[in-house]
């Protein structure tokens, strides 16, 4: 919206009392789930599916499952799955126009209130959230890692997903409000994940 004022010649109203662009966005987030798929091959050539969901607003990453076909029914049960575990409400959910996103995974989210959204074909950008969660895990974990069978990539993924800290929440993880901050007299502890390739770090107690 800012780029098209902008190139329209139409900044802001001076006297505009409504929250900033970065608060209206915040706002709107809360309730959006974006959804995607990545695939990660083993050692021994065989190719899995990850499908997992993440909140916009808390950055947090719900792994819905691992699978070699994922299939539509697949993908409408790890839906369901999902609305079973989470009590928060969600407004939105974005996802491609992949076969795996049937109707009847539509309609799941559409029982509860929620409004299915897809995104336009080779538009990467509409679900940005879900690809940049895709590339940080890549690059930060998986591409550092042989990876053997479903049960070590699915150990993995559930540790690297725990305390991941956020630019965009100030350095925190989403499932808590833990910092690491330099405080005199208090030392910090790190505590290694994912066998090593990752190091948490938080203020002793």
């Amino acid at each position: 919206m800012w780029k098209i004022l902008r190139n329209a010649g139409r900044n802001p109203t001076p006297e505009r009392t409504g929250p900033s662009w970065s608060q209206f966005i915040k706002s709107q987030a809360r309730g959006i789930v974006a959804t995607d798929f990545f695939h990660v091959d083993t050692v021994m050539l065989k190719r899995f599916y990850v499908l997992f969901f993440i909140e916009l607003d808390t950055r947090r990453v719900h792994l819905a499952g691992i699978t070699t076909n994922p299939t539509g029914a697949w993908t409408t049960q790890a839906a369901r799955n999902l609305l079973m575990a989470s009590a928060k409400p969600i407004r939105f959910v974005i996802h491609d126009g992949a076969g795996q996103y049937s109707p009847s995974f539509d309609e799941v989210f559409r029982s509860v209130g929620a409004d299915p959204i897809t995104t336009p074909p080779r538009a990467p950008k509409a679900n940005a959230f879900a690809e940049r969660w895709v590339r940080s895990v890549r690059h930060e974990l998986l591409d550092r890692t042989l990876i053997w069978n479903r049960r070590q990539l699915g150990r993995l993924l559930a540790d690297y997903n725990q305390h991941r800290p956020h630019q965009s929440l100030s350095q925190r993880p989403p499932t808590g409000s833990d910092v690491a901050t330099m405080d005199p007299g208090r030392s910090i502890d790190r505590r290694n994940v994912c066998g090593g390739l990752i190091n948490e770090y938080r203020t002793a107690a």
